[in-house]
Parts: structure tokens; sequence; C-alpha cells
């Protein structure tokens, strides 16, 4: 018991293709996020001596504008995603639905 818009629209090339690339386009930045997250991790756990060098006369190390950067980093990414998403893949999404409907 399937229903036959959905089944036209998993058959659809399109929908093929737009499954395709977010698919690979997600797990781009995810390992991106990853690399950079992990690699913070990996620098506290294994160069503390690099990350608590400090910067100019105060007490502010290295550390902390690094720790910002993965913050900023994520924030990045993710606006990369949304405006992709909000053009590319609405797009697909939308040239699929009509298709569907007719």
């Amino acid at each position: 018991m399937s229903d036959p818009v959905v089944d036209k629209i998993q058959k659809n090339p399109k929908y093929l293709e737009l499954r395709s690339k977010r698919t690979s386009f997600g797990w781009t930045l995810t390992l991106l996020m990853m690399v950079v997250y992990y690699g913070y991790i990996a620098l506290i756990a294994f160069n503390k001596p690099f990350l608590a060098q400090p910067i100019g006369a105060g007490v502010t190390t290295l550390g902390i504008p690094i720790g910002m950067g993965v913050i900023v980093f994520t924030v990045v990414i993710t606006a990369i995603y949304v405006r992709r998403a909000n053009s590319e893949f609405d797009a697909l999404t939308a040239e699929i639905l009509k298709d569907a409907s007719k």
C-alpha cells in the first residue's frame, strides 16, 4: 500500500539529484565541522602550552580566540547551508512538487 504521489516523487530524476546534492553537501560540512571541533579538542589534550601562550601583555591566551573561532566557524557553515538550502534545494523541491502534481 503506497501512495502514487510518493512513488512519482521518488522516481523523479530531480528528486534523486536533490537527495544526492543535499547528502553530499551535508556530509562535507559535517566533516569540516568535525575536523575543526576535534582539532581544537586535540590541541587542548595534546598541546596545552601552545594554547596557553599569552597574547600581548594581558591575561588572554591563544586558546580563547581559537575557541571563539570554532564558534564563529559553526555559525558560518550553518549560514552557508541555510543559504544553499533556501536557494538551490528549495528550487529543486518546488520543481519536484510541480512535476508530481501534474
